[in-house]
């Protein structure tokens, strides 16, 4: 289709020729002749055989209203009127750039084309140390970091789209993989926390602020300052002692604050650690938290606190919590959450439980801006492409007073060119038979069954007699077919892959530890001959599908963890071969690791799931240093 485009169309003609491909158009005389009318108040797209009006506010409205066009001509709809009315000042996503997945530039483009349409304008980059500073060669050695250029790249690319890229760093705490050199000793704390009140470190605070906005056009910054739970209780209580952590706080976000005025900064903060401070079990959502009333006289202007939440499905909660936000002197910043953190694919159960109550309540509370975080805790093994629908569901909020799934549906079908259900159904990995619906608990069987060891079956006695076998082989069926998909196929042949090797993998440690205590002989030449080594090759093949999608989304650093982890669970089923072997060749008598009696890894019930999302507590109950 080629379409026309007349009006206030200036600020627009790059990003509508980025879109262009992605939206299956041509720009030129042609078919349709649509004119850009910029105004206050709602978006209005309006169509009447070859001609249509877009009628937008920000360059990013007109950007969705652009979608919503060539969706509703992709239906069939000769004429239309759609009307929506944007919810939120700013609408937009977080993405963790420093737990070693560090996305390419390109991918960093395609989800910026997909957040355009979607009609999200604000795109954070939470980077710890993966951003180049001048003459400090350590910050972010070998971690994939953005360079000058790089950044400044993206910035020119987003500002095309009607999105603002705005830089996320950390000026307290999370800076362990900058602080772990010896060269940066001066500036710890601790291994994770920056030493406050001492001038070199808010010289080096000045460089990082310095580095992180100088490619960007935006003046928002987010200085982090979460979750820093030993503040002053490091090399910081050696050196002056014991003080009173609300004052160290205020200090340090007074010295860090002077900086980003320098700058002309508009600077916001994460705003747990004020609640924490005042709880007295150190919990953020603790309802008996006391913030006192001298320590909020004392919290300097200037600075935006950004309530994140993605714990709760109350409404109420929510709402109660943004009005003890605005207690602390400022309008408060939401930030929600894309469960894309917790083992190997996103919980789309709990992502949409959390995100329908604390938006609603985001909308009947008037708060402005919110955005979505996606982390990458415990080595990054989800991939950000499976965020999508979250990004959707997001976006739909952001533009109607109440939700409409069947809406969601289409557009993210549209939007993304992408199945619905093969997304949503991605919760099924962690989904299970013995979850509550929409697995609530936020479980995540598929990365402990992956990755614990067949012979010690550390979770064994939490899945015995659920059919977890049967569940997994079902979803690879289903994936299957939608690994076949033209756009999406490198994406879910990895999850086919995985499916694959859970339905080997998932029950094999409880059938070799019956075999052994049966004394079936038969049944583990079974496995030694056959299952053991089907499962060796379907590891192998998922570790290369899990390499390609790594290196097609993110930069090559960071895949060595998984590749470590990939090695050490080929390992150990060379070693389960190897000790089963020997015991039918009667070259040993018992296998200890099968004498054991298989406990529940959390000490409860057997047959009952956990979450577990530490890599080094699932590989081993030995010591790992």
């Amino acid at each position: 289709m080629r379409i026309s485009f007349q009006g206030e169309i200036e600020s627009l003609l790059a990003g509508i020729h980025i879109l262009a491909k992605e939206l299956a158009f041509e720009v030129g005389a042609g078919e349709l002749a649509v004119t850009v009318q910029r105004r206050e108040g709602e978006l209005v797209v309006e169509k009447d055989h070859n001609s249509a009006t877009i009628c937008f506010e920000k360059e990013i409205h007109f950007f969705r209203g652009l979608g919503l066009l060539l969706e509703g001509i992709a239906k069939g709809e000769t004429n239309f009127s759609i009307r929506e009315l944007p919810q939120f000042k700013t609408n937009g996503a977080m993405f963790d750039c420093s737990r070693n997945a560090v996305m390419r530039l390109e991918t960093v483009k395609s989800i910026l084309r997909k957040m355009a349409i979607m009609g999200l304008d604000t795109l954070m980059l939470y980077t710890e140390d993966t951003y180049e500073i001048s003459n400090r060669p350590y910050f972010g050695y070998l971690r994939g970091r953005y360079t000058y250029e790089e950044l400044s790249q993206l910035d020119q690319y987003a500002a095309k789209l009607g999105i603002e890229i705005v830089p996320c760093i950390q000026t307290l705490g999370h800076l362990a993989q900058a602080l772990k050199w010896e060269v940066m000793a001066e500036y710890r704390d601790n291994e994770d926390i920056l030493l406050a009140d001492t001038e070199q470190t808010y010289e080096f605070i000045e460089e990082m602020i310095r580095a992180a906005t100088k490619p960007f056009r935006s003046k928002r910054i987010h200085i982090g300052m979460d979750e820093a739970h030993q503040l002053g209780l490091g090399r910081y209580l050696d050196l002056y002692g014991y003080q009173r952590r609300f004052e160290i706080m205020l200090r340090h976000l007074e010295r860090v604050l002077a900086i980003t005025k320098k700058y002309d900064l508009e600077p916001m903060i994460w705003s747990d650690m004020f609640f924490r401070l005042g709880s007295k079990t150190g919990d953020y959502y603790d309802l008996d938290s006391q913030i006192p009333e001298d320590v909020i006289a004392k919290i300097p202007q200037g600075v935006r606190f950004v309530y994140w939440d993605y714990y709760h499905k109350d409404k109420a909660f929510y709402q109660e919590w943004i009005k003890r936000h605005r207690s602390l002197g400022s309008e408060p910043i939401f930030a929600g959450g894309i469960w894309t953190w917790v083992g190997m694919c996103t919980n789309y159960g709990r992502t949409f439980l959390d995100t329908n109550a604390a938006l609603e309540a985001c909308k009947d509370e008037g708060v402005a801006e919110v955005f979505a975080t996606l982390w990458n805790d415990d080595g990054g093994e989800n991939n950000y492409y499976t965020s999508l629908l979250g990004l959707q569901l997001f976006a739909e909020h952001g533009y109607s007073r109440k939700l409409s799934e069947a809406k969601l549906k289409e557009r993210f079908e549209f939007c993304n060119r992408a199945s619905f259900d093969a997304f949503m159904d991605l919760k099924y990995f962690d989904e299970v038979p013995g979850t509550e619906p929409d697995n609530w608990e936020a479980l995540n069987p598929s990365k402990y069954l992956l990755w614990q060891d067949p012979l010690f079956g550390l979770f064994d006695a939490n899945v015995e007699g659920l059919p977890l076998s049967q569940h997994y082989s079902r979803l690879a069926d289903k994936y299957r077919t939608w690994s076949q998909d033209e756009r999406w196929g490198f994406l879910f042949t990895f999850y086919r892959s995985l499916a694959t090797v859970l339905a080997k993998k998932a029950d094999l440690g409880l059938r070799l530890s019956d075999y052994y205590q049966e004394g079936n002989q038969a049944a583990l030449k079974g496995l030694v001959q056959k299952e053991l080594p089907d499962l060796k090759e379907q590891v192998q093949l998922l570790r290369t599908k899990h390499r390609d999608l790594w290196h097609t989304t993110y930069r090559p650093f960071g895949w060595e963890v998984l590749d470590i982890r990939y090695g050490g669970l080929l390992s150990r089923i060379d070693t389960t071969l190897w000790r089963l072997e020997a015991y039918l060749a009667g070259s040993v008598d018992q296998i200890p690791e099968l004498e054991e009696k298989k406990l529940s890894y959390d000490g409860g019930a057997g047959g009952r799931l956990v979450l577990e999302n530490r890599y080094r507590r699932i590989a081993t109950p030995s010591s790992v240093f």
